[in-house]
This record gives C-alpha cells, structure tokens and sequence, in this order.
C-alpha cells in the first residue's frame, strides 16, 4: 500500500470511528457559541481558508550547535520534503505551501520541481535567502560572510550577498513563490567593531538593489532578531529596526515576525498590532520558546500569547486592515526530539485553535469595556474566549475538506513514518 492510500485510510477509519463522539461535541460548542452571540458557522468557514506554511528545514530533526540526532525516514531530497508536506497536508487541509530555504532547498530543475509541487497538490510560499552560512568558501576570502553580508564594509561580501539574493528571487519566480524572506545574521560581538550607522546604510542600500528586482506582485519580508549569531548588536535587532528598513526600501516590503526572535517577556501581540496600523506585516514564522529562539512547538509554552496575537489578526481583518495585504502564516521550528511531522501537526492545531478562540471573544463586550476604561471586563472577555475548547470547530473545518479529525492519531494510524523509513533509511535531511 502507497504512504498516500495508507493516509487515506486511516483518515477514512478515524473519521468513521468518530463521527458520533464528534458530532456531540460539535452541536455541544454550537450552543454554547449561540449563546455568546457568536456564530460556529462563520468560525469554520474562516479556519477552512486558513493556509500555514510548513518549512522545508523543519522535516528533518532539528539540532543545535552542540549536536543533532538523526531520525528515521528523514527527507534526502527536495523532493522527498513535498512528499511530507503532501502527507501534512492531507492530514490537516491546512498546509498546502512550502517554504524553501536557498541554498539548502536548491534545484537545477526549477520547472521540473514545479510541476512535482503541482502534482502533489502543493504551491510554493515565501522563499528564504541565507547569507548566515558561506556554504562553499569563497575563492576570496572578502567575500565570506564572517564579518556580515550586506552590511559588511567589503565590497565583496556584499556583492555576493546581494547576487544570492536576486538568485533566490529568480528561482521563486519560476516556482511561484510571491515572496522573499530576509533574515540576517550581520551583527557584532565586540563594541566599536562597525559603526551601527554605517552599518544600517550599508544594509539598506544592498537590500535596495534586491528589492528593484522583485517581481510584480511580490512581496520582501525583513525579519528581526536581536541576539544570535551575534551578541553584542545585530544589523535588524527588533521590530523598529525591521519597520525603518522596511520604508526604505519602497511599499512592497514589509516585516515579518517570528515569535521567537523577541527579548523575553516582550509584548508582540502590540507589536503586530504596530505593524498593522502601519500596513507594514508581512507574516509570522510560528514557534515558542522560554528563554530565546527556542524553535519549539507553537502554543506549547505559551498559548495565551499565541491568543492574544491571533485576536490581533482577527481584528485587524475585522476592521479591513489586509485588504491590500493578507499575512503570510509560516511555521518556523526545530525538534531534536518529536517526530518532525508530528511537531508541525501540532503547531498546526495550536494556530488554529488560537484563531478559532480569538473569533469567539464577545467583541461587543470587549468594546463595552475598553469604553467604560472597565479592564476586569475586558479581561473576562478575552479569558472566557481563551478558556473556551474549540477543539470540534477545528476538526469540523478539517472535516468539510476531508481531513482527519485527529491528524496526530490518524498519522500514526496510517504507519506513514515507518513506510518511509523503510525507504529512506536513516540519512539526515538535506539541507540542516
């Protein structure tokens, strides 16, 4: 039996097996929704057109600087990475788009890789750039990105930086990628080490030249970071670093926000909310973390901030906000120890149950409160939609585009990852 007919039926027999227990659970969030106002139906809809990316880099076990533990059945190729998001996507309705990274991701067969993408029912999301590995060492020692890349003070490295870039942007354009996603590495260990102006200049000046090859209908996206590589200043530190690059470059750039790319403690449910007000988000890389940039499973360590982002979202497309420009959602992660597939099925539900639960806050309350300055009340608006299990909804959207109502358990029911390791044998994924 093929890894696709054995997803099939697992999803098949699951959804059979549980149809009953599901329907009660369903009619039973219904009521309850109908009592706050708040219609289950519009709920399901919006979650049925929600689309997350999946990572090429996050179907393979991650690792970190100390080590990394092979799993098996891990994708060799470019190939065999679409073959998992297909799986993904199977299970969950909600994952039809990969996001490649450059060089690790790279085909000499562009065409080709786009017809298998369109075979297997899978589009090409944003397509990231990486100037933080020299990969091949350049033949000119001036051109490695030790020192930084597009804000180094050598010509050189700059150079290349950029010609990587413009590359990477011709190779999504040919796989129908709509966007290019730019995080740099370039920072300093050492005071006095670059001027931070200098340094800004530099950056913006490089990433101009990109930025005049886009594609019409593309998007560039800045992402921030403060510490790591680099821990004395990084080039693109936080939001209004990434916001100032952003408006240099012209309207089609924006900035993208990965939840782990923050100081602890930071508030980035009110820095999307920045972004929106200047029409300048661009998406999110999804993830967790405790102490920094974790790469852990989205919602796992700290869902009502995921909530409180989402709510963010939901008002913003309330009141019209992405009308010119919809967010691109992206998972961003790294699991040394879960099945990957099983961690992006699980960021995947923590997404869309953060959404679901953000679209039943009572709004009229909410309102109420934050009019009256009554913050108790408005506390109890957004909790009593926190508090609230959505679960059947998310199942229910899955269920209307033939999903399994449990992707976990229907995963593993399917014998998918044991298929594929008989096939693939244990070799680490391409490209980590």
């Amino acid at each position: 039996m093929s890894e696709t007919a054995r997803l099939a039926d697992a999803i098949e027999r699951q959804r059979r097996d549980e149809a009953a227990a599901h329907e009660a659970d369903f009619a039973h969030i219904a009521t309850k929704l109908a009592r706050r106002g708040v219609d289950p139906e519009t709920i399901v809809a919006r979650l049925s057109k929600l689309r997350i990316a999946v990572p090429s880099w996050a179907l393979g076990a991650g690792g970190t600087r100390f080590g990394r533990f092979t799993q098996a059945g891990e994708p060799r190729d470019i190939n065999e990475k679409v073959a998992d998001v297909a799986a993904i996507e199977k299970l969950t309705r909600a994952n039809g788009e990969i996001s490649l990274h450059i060089p690790w991701d790279r085909t000499d067969d562009p065409k080709g890789l786009r017809a298998y993408l369109a075979e297997s029912g899978i589009v090409c999301g944003p397509i990231n750039s990486n100037t933080f590995q020299d990969g091949e060492r350049p033949n000119d020692p001036r051109a490695s990105y030790r020192f930084g890349s597009v804000s180094n003070v050598w010509d050189e490295a700059r150079a290349r930086a950029v010609d990587h870039m413009v590359g990477v942007v011709a190779l999504g354009k040919a796989l129908g990628s709509q966007a290019l996603t730019v995080w740099l590495s370039d920072g300093t260990n050492h005071p006095g080490q670059h001027s931070f102006r200098g340094a800004l200049d530099r950056t913006i000046d490089s990433l101009s030249k990109v930025y005049a090859t886009l594609p019409d209908g593309w998007s560039l996206y800045t992402e921030h970071k403060p510490f790591e590589p680099a821990f004395y200043s990084s080039v693109n530190f936080d939001w209004g670093a990434s916001l100032l690059i952003a408006r240099s470059l012209g309207p089609r750039a924006r900035c993208l926000v990965d939840l782990g790319h923050h100081l602890p403690n930071a508030n980035i449910e009110q820095i999307v909310a920045m972004l929106v007000h200047q029409g300048r988000l661009g998406g999110f890389h999804f993830n967790d973390s405790k102490y920094g940039d974790d790469d852990l499973t989205t919602g796992s360590i700290q869902p009502y901030q995921l909530f409180l982002i989402c709510r963010e979202l939901v008002d913003a497309e309330r009141d019209g906000a992405f009308a010119a420009h919809a967010p691109d959602l992206m998972i961003d992660a790294s699991h040394n120890f879960k099945d990957p597939i099983e961690d992006v099925l699980q960021s995947t539900e923590a997404i869309l149950i953060a959404y679901a639960q953000a679209m039943t806050v009572d709004a009229a309350k909410l309102d109420i409160a934050r009019a009256e300055n009554d913050p108790a009340g408005a506390q109890e608006a957004l909790q009593d939609a926190f508090r609230t299990d959505v679960r059947a909804l998310v199942r229910e959207a899955r269920r209307r585009k033939g999903g399994a109502l449990d992707p976990i358990s229907a995963f593993r029911l399917s014998g998918y990852r044991q298929a594929v390791a008989h096939k693939r044998g244990f070799q680490q994924a391409t490209g980590l």
